[in-house]
């Protein structure tokens, strides 16, 4: 950990759609507030309830288990109210515009957590809302879960800078989240992907710009051992995503040899993780992989809790981290 440091950035107000949208500083803000309050809350017992008469709405077209359980229970925690919205209750854009929904929500919810289907709707939600929008998840990107990644990765190795990203799977928001930040610490990138699921070219096109700017490397390729070789991190994730399920049986044949194995491995750095946001299908990774001591799947599912809480708080209010700011 370096000196205490008078907090410069300031994210108050402030919608989280994308990574894309935030600076290096700013992102690595989020990750000391998340280590803050894990330790401040976790490690030392403390109450702190900095989101006390706050409220939450929390819509979710997709359901989920860690984004779920993870708002819910960080937003109580601090003393917040979540109030959670299902497809049943909340129908976006169909049986009242966005326009109108943003503004209901603007009038009686402190920020919106929307965990959707289209990007776009987040877009439109955040035009009309006076209140922060947060992605819960989209079809373009899901931030808060690379938050939960990168907090896992400084426990680690406790610094990010110059780390191996070794991406083996789909094209996905996953990946493009990554491909909208790595660079900004300093990390490398090796992304494997099977012919005809490479990432959005517009993402590429501006992760190439975020290389080049900070000395990176940036790999995109069709063979998943390029991609792990000399990599620090091995990432993966599910190759079916909800909504894509009639595509199942061409997807397993596309991503056929695209398993992580101890095989993978083997040409991975000698210090290699593993990281899947779950939920995880033994295609993707077998399990002496998922399951030996070098996974930080639990961890990092445990995590989401940390950095979404971190978000509520850097969008919510005006708290500094009390700890010691973290070497990134």
């Amino acid at each position: 950990c370096g000196q205490p440091l008078q907090n410069k950035v300031q994210l108050k107000g402030r919608d989280l759609l994308t990574l894309k949208n935030f600076t290096g500083e700013e992102i690595k803000y989020m990750l000391w507030l998340s280590a803050d309050l894990k330790f401040r809350i976790k490690q030392k017992g403390e109450y702190l309830p900095l989101l006390q008469g706050k409220s939450l709405g929390m819509i979710f077209e997709k359901r989920s288990t860690r984004t779920r359980l993870s708002t819910e229970t960080g937003f109580a925690l601090l003393g917040g109210h979540a109030c959670f919205l299902t497809t049943q209750d909340i129908h976006l854009g169909v049986n009242e515009s966005l326009t109108d929904t943003a503004r209901v929500l603007s009038s009686m919810t402190d920020a919106v957590l929307a965990r959707v289907y289209k990007q776009s709707d987040l877009d439109t939600l955040a035009k009309e809302a006076s209140i922060p929008i947060i992605n819960g998840l989209s079809d373009l990107y899901h931030p808060i879960q690379i938050l939960a990644d990168y907090l896992t990765l400084q426990e680690r190795y406790s610094s990010l800078k110059g780390l191996t990203l070794s991406w083996i799977g789909d094209g996905n928001n996953i990946l493009h989240s990554i491909m909208m930040s790595a660079a900004k610490f300093g990390m490398h990138l090796q992304a494997a992907t099977p012919k005809g699921y490479e990432p959005d070219p517009s993402v590429t096109k501006l992760a190439e710009q975020y290389a080049k700017e900070n000395g990176t490397k940036l790999l995109l390729t069709n063979d998943p051992l390029e991609a792990a070789h000399g990599g620090n991190v091995l990432i993966t994730d599910t190759w079916i995503s909800m909504g894509q399920e009639e595509e199942k049986k061409k997807r397993l044949q596309a991503f056929q040899g695209y398993q992580v194995t101890m095989k993978t491995a083997k040409v991975a750095a000698s210090d290699w993780t593993f990281l899947h946001c779950l939920p995880r299908k033994p295609e993707e990774v077998d399990d002496e992989v998922f399951y030996s001591p070098r996974s930080l799947v639990f961890p990092e599912a445990e995590n989401r809790k940390w950095t979404i809480m971190a978000v509520m708080v850097s969008l919510l209010t005006d708290y500094s981290p009390q700890l010691q700011k973290p070497k990134f």
